[in-house]
């Protein structure tokens, strides 16, 4: 049976980059899954996006109906990267997808700025925490001038601020592990 499971934490909270080490460890583990990234689906949906409400509620519905389709009808393990600032958002993919996990990469502000800060050559657009306090973003950016509703009872949490990617991939792999047995090989 096919999973899907959801990192959410703020942006710049390492979502991307331990879900890059994640997609390694399950390759190696003959997992095979598709990662849905929200910056991807976004460029399509919004190519110049605005993060008003209205933009977000239809970029995460469409990320969820997305995910449901290609664990339902495709047979594919997702992964999805994106922060989903708000509950419902997550909540409408957990209603969706029966075997769905949240896994909270939980990273304080100040440590999100400064990794946001440094990006490059990544399909995240730069400087957003900057933008947000100029004003730039109409809707606000998640944590700063837009909530971020953490989860209340994610399945997995990781502390991206004192684990690295490493260590987080394989705490999520030893969940993988334990709820979906079938799905990895064994270690050797």
């Amino acid at each position: 049976m096919a999973f899907c499971l959801w990192l959410t934490g703020l942006p710049g909270s390492g979502k991307s980059t331990i879900l890059h080490k994640l997609f390694q460890d399950l390759s190696a583990s003959g997992v095979e899954a598709v990662m849905l990234s929200l910056d991807n689906m976004r460029r399509v949906l919004t190519p110049e996006p605005k993060y008003t409400d209205e933009e977000r509620a239809l970029v995460y519905r469409s990320l969820a109906l997305t995910a449901q389709l290609l664990v339902e009808q495709g047979g594919k393990n997702v992964i999805i990267d994106a922060t989903g600032n708000r509950r419902e958002f997550r909540n409408l993919a957990r209603q969706l997808i029966p075997e769905y996990a949240e896994i909270y990469v939980k990273c304080p502000l100040e440590t999100c700025k400064a990794r946001e800060a440094s990006r490059r050559g990544q399909p995240v657009q730069k400087d957003l925490y900057r933008s947000a306090a100029e004003g730039k973003l109409t809707g606000g950016l998640p944590g700063i001038s837009a909530p971020y509703e953490e989860p209340e009872d994610p399945e997995v949490l990781i502390q991206s601020d004192i684990l690295s990617p490493e260590e987080s991939a394989e705490i999520i792999m030893a969940y993988i592990r334990s709820r979906w047995p079938g799905q990895v090989k064994a270690e050797s």
